[in-house]
């Protein structure tokens, strides 16, 4: 028993087992986890690279379709809120650049309909009214491009509308080209301007008549003051004359004469009508007659420029010639202007400028210069004509 030093042990090759078996199945869990732990965490930083760029690429697109449909999608109410902003402010030279172009802006956006196109007209009518003459040089240009515009919505304009703009075209349009320096653009609206005079009427002689009351402005506001006095009037006559004919007001019972004077109304209403349609043909008349003798006027000014000439002396030849279509007022002013242009054309034809020099140019001043020189066919090569050539030797 005593030899046996092992005894009561249990066997050698259990423990190593065991052992073993617990080595194998403890660093298996902690390889795997070691193993697993890096690979889930790069998962969401490339999910997250991926959708970063989309949301950073995407996001500007629908604002930028958003503002665009609000400014093309405005209302009617919206439209004319502008409109009224736009007028208010086109009076004043300082803000005129800024307003006529919100206007133009509007024009193209296609905002000028049937339903705002009065309150687009007052715009116009705000413009023309403006303290500032619409050929003064700093608007000139913002007038040009805003009546430019204007035609794109003429359609959308009554009769006296389209009259009153097409007038205020030839003030705004028409006259501020002929301050161009292109020779081709000053070359076709003198042709305009002459086609313009060609479609006028014969000037009558209850255009004289009318002329001559507007020039006498004190006997035209109290003879206008009378007038209204008088329609006054007549209408308290009537309206007395009705009563007494009627005092118990039966005669509205009786149908025949209902349709008797529904007859007389309707023929009444038409009579106005066609007076109105009358009166504002005159007056259109008028401020195109009065449009057309500032353009005269302002070509006449641009005659010290050589080029200007020929077309200006046919422009005004055209107007004396066709001077009976204007009013006795514009008529003095056209002979009076063509008188003019004659002499300044005597005188360029006889070689003088309209201040008495000698109308030269510089290639003229050069051909004078050199007429008598006689010039070397060796380039300069002898002074004076001489066809010596003298060599320095030194």
């Amino acid at each position: 028993m005593a030899d046996n030093l092992f005894e009561g042990l249990p066997p050698p090759s259990s423990q190593p087992q065991n052992h073993e078996q617990e080595r194998e199945q403890q660093p298996a869990p902690t390889t795997k986890k070691r193993e697993s732990s890096p690979l889930p965490a790069p998962a969401p930083i490339l999910k997250s690279a991926l959708k970063k760029p989309k949301t950073g690429s995407e996001d500007p697109v629908p604002q930028k379709s958003l503002r665009f449909k609000t400014t093309t999608d405005a209302s009617e109410k919206q439209v004319i809120e502008a409109m009224q902003k736009i007028a208010s402010h086109i009076k004043n030279p300082t803000k005129f650049g800024k307003a006529s172009k919100l206007a133009i802006q509007m024009i193209q956006a296609g905002s000028v309909k049937p339903g705002t196109s009065d309150h687009f007209f007052a715009i116009l009518e705000a413009a023309m009214s403006s303290s500032t003459s619409c050929t003064d040089p700093p608007v000139r240009a913002d007038y040009h491009a805003l009546f430019s515009a204007a035609q794109d919505a003429a359609e959308c304009l009554n009769t006296k509308q389209k009259n009153l703009l097409s007038t205020w075209t030839i003030r705004a349009v028409v006259a501020n080209d002929l301050f161009t320096d292109d020779s081709f653009v000053f070359s076709k609206t003198a042709t305009r301007i002459k086609e313009t005079i060609s479609n006028l009427p014969i000037a009558t002689d209850d255009d004289d008549v009318e002329e001559a009351a507007v020039l006498k402005e004190t006997e035209g506001t109290d003879q206008d003051g009378q007038n209204k006095q008088d329609v006054a009037s007549a209408a308290l006559v009537e309206e007395n004359k009705k009563d007494e004919s009627d005092p118990f007001g039966l005669d509205a019972l009786i149908p025949n004469k209902m349709k008797k004077e529904d007859k007389t109304k309707g023929k009444k209403d038409t009579v106005t009508k066609i007076k109105e349609d009358e009166e504002e043909h005159k007056r259109f008349l008028k401020s195109q007659r009065k449009a057309l003798i500032t353009c005269l006027e302002i070509a006449a000014r641009r005659y010290k420029t050589p080029w200007c000439q020929t077309v200006i002396d046919i422009l005004v030849k055209h107007a004396f010639d066709n001077v009976a279509r204007f009013t006795s007022r514009q008529r003095d002013a056209i002979e009076k202007l063509w008188a003019s242009i004659r002499e300044q054309l005597t005188r360029r034809k006889q070689g003088k400028s309209v201040t008495g020099k000698l109308d030269v140019n510089a290639f003229e001043w050069l051909q004078q210069k050199y007429a008598n020189e006689n010039i070397s066919i060796r380039h300069a090569v002898g002074g004076g004509g001489e066809r010596r050539a003298q060599q320095w030797l030194g």
